[in-house]
Formats: structure tokens, C-alpha cells, sequence
């Protein structure tokens, strides 16, 4: 049955500000019991942090996160032994990379030489029970030859399953449940991330006022990151899709929050969906 937990790179700051397992117990008092861990540094030290809180608090880390090439050296082409390890001693079957470098979308040859670099890491995850995810952004639904980056990807890297995010296919143009079904099996995870437009703010018109009209600008003519159920995406129909591909596990993700506690923010999701009727998935 899919799952339905809170995504890591939401909670960025708060990892840094409050600590890992402060973070961890304020997840598991909104009612998450499954996470998946993005932008917190995979040092022994944290993994060993991780493993407790999560174990502590009930909150089971159902993902992990790694680049093709990091500074630190976690990465699936510097180190996709340490990677798929990590990943086991946290009790992760998932591993995603959130995005390829920006130098591989230079052009077609690229994007598959980093596809390759992936497709290459994904039986290393394996022989240990990890399977390895590629995260899309908008630009993989630009063309490049005619065809979808992400069909370039998919075709080069064979091993490599999806987490499909359903912000960016919509942001990318598509249609999120006729996409969910199009990859259908290829769907290991989904984030579940709304998107809103929204009129600009008293600050914004208080900026132009004094002469600056950038913000109110950026908020006629762009878009937001919104709280499931407070943006314009039909939730009910995306996470019955993902259940329906029989995808194991979804991740709500918010990259900004405008404001708003991060906390309060994965709350008011937390609430939409269970009023939606997804308590179990949450459970």
C-alpha cells in the first residue's frame, strides 16, 4: 500500500536550526510516520542520528537522497557503496537524485552521459536492496531532438526507477494524473507538492510604491509552491493515481513556504489530506 510522509527538503532550515532529532519528534507530533531525507549532510555522525530518531519517534525514513557528484564525496559516482549503505542502515529501500548537474542539460549527449553515470551506479544500490529514483523539475519535459529529456533519461538509464513530482509536471506543462499513469510501474515515488498563484502581497505593493516593482512583478506573472489542498491541482485524483500504479510511497514537499512555518505548513497538508480520506496512507 502507498504511503504518504513528509518530504526532507522542506524542513532544510529546521534541520540546521533545530537539530535532527528535534526535527524528527516535531514531524512524528503532526502525525507523519515516514520521511524521506534531502539536503542533510549523510556524515556518519547524522546517519547514526537519523537511524535513532527515527527508530525513537516511529518515523520511518522510507528515502534517501544522493547526487551524481557531491563536495563531500556522497555521491553515486564517487561513492555508491557508502550511498547504498547509508541507505540500508536507515532502513531506506529508495534512493533519489533530486536533479542532475546543471552541466548535463547543455544537450542531448550530455544529459545521457549523466544518465549513463546513473544507470551505471543503480546495480551497485541493488546488490544491497536499494533502488535508485531520478526526481524530475520542469525542464525534463523540454525537448531535445524531439524528444522529452526525461524519456532521454529513462531510455539511457533503464535500471533507474521515477519520483515523479507532480509541481513540475504541471509547472513542465502536463497533465499530472495522465502522467502518473503514462510511467505507471516506472513510479517508485511521488511528491506531493501544490501550485498556487496568488496576488502580490501588502509588502510587494508597499516596494512599488516606494519605486522598486520587482516583487509585484514576480508575483503577476509567477507561480507558488503551495500546502496540498491550497493550490489549484486536483490532490484527490493525483494521490488515488499513485495508489492506483501501485506506487510504494509519496512524499509531501513544499520548496518554499512564503512565510509560513515549515511545520505549520506540512500540518495544514497533513489536515487536507486526512480530510481528503487518506488517513491510512498517513498512518
Amino acid at each position: 500500500m502507498t504511503t504518504i510522509g513528509a518530504q526532507g527538503f522542506t524542513l532544510r532550515t529546521r534541520f540546521a536550526e533545530l537539530g535532527i532529532t528535534e526535527t524528527f519528534r516535531r514531524v512524528a507530533q503532526i502525525g507523519y510516520r515516514s520521511i524521506e531525507i534531502s539536503a542533510v549532510p549523510m556524515t556518519p555522525e547524522n546517519v547514526t542520528e537519523i537511524a535513532a530518531a527515527s527508530k525513537e519517534f516511529g518515523v520511518s525514513v522510507d528515502a534517501t537522497s544522493a547526487p551524481l557528484l557531491s563536495d563531500d564525496g556522497h555521491s553515486l559516482t564517487q561513492d555508491a557503496i557508502g550511498v547504498a549503505e547509508a541507505a540500508v542502515q536507515l532502513g531506506s529501500q529508495f534512493v533519489r537524485i533530486g536533479m542532475f548537474g546543471a552541466e548535463a542539460y547543455e544537450n542531448a549527449d550530455t544529459i545521457r552521459a549523466a544518465a549513463k553515470q546513473a544507470n551505471e551506479a543503480a546495480p551497485i544500490l541493488a546488490e544491497r536492496g536499494v533502488t535508485l529514483c531520478f526526481h524530475n523539475h520542469a525542464i525534463e519535459f523540454a525537448r531535445v531532438g524531439g524528444d522529452r529529456v526525461l524519456d532521454v533519461i529513462l531510455d539511457t538509464a533503464p535500471l533507474v526507477q521515477l519520483e515523479l513530482d507532480v509541481h513540475w509536471i504541471h509547472r513542465g506543462g502536463l497533465d499530472p494524473v495522465k502522467t502518473l499513469r503514462h510511467y505507471g510501474d516506472r513510479v517508485a515515488l511521488v511528491h506531493l507538492k501544490d501550485y498556487r498563484l496568488a496576488l502580490p502581497s501588502t509588502e510587494a505593493y508597499e516596494a512599488l510604491r516606494a519605486g522598486d516593482p520587482s516583487q509585484v512583478r514576480e508575483a503577476l506573472f509567477g507561480v507558488q509552491f503551495a500546502e496540498v489542498g491550497e493550490g489549484t491541482l486536483d490532490m484527490e485524483a493525483i494521490v488515488r493515481t499513485a495508489v492506483e500504479i501501485g506506487a510504494p510511497h509519496a512524499f509531501v514537499e513544499q520548496d518554499a513556504t512564503y512565510g509560513v512555518d515549515e511545520f505549520d505548513a506540512l500540518a495544514l497538508s497533513y489536515r487536507h489530506l486526512t480530510d481528503l480520506g487518506f488517513s491510512k496512507l498517513l498512518s
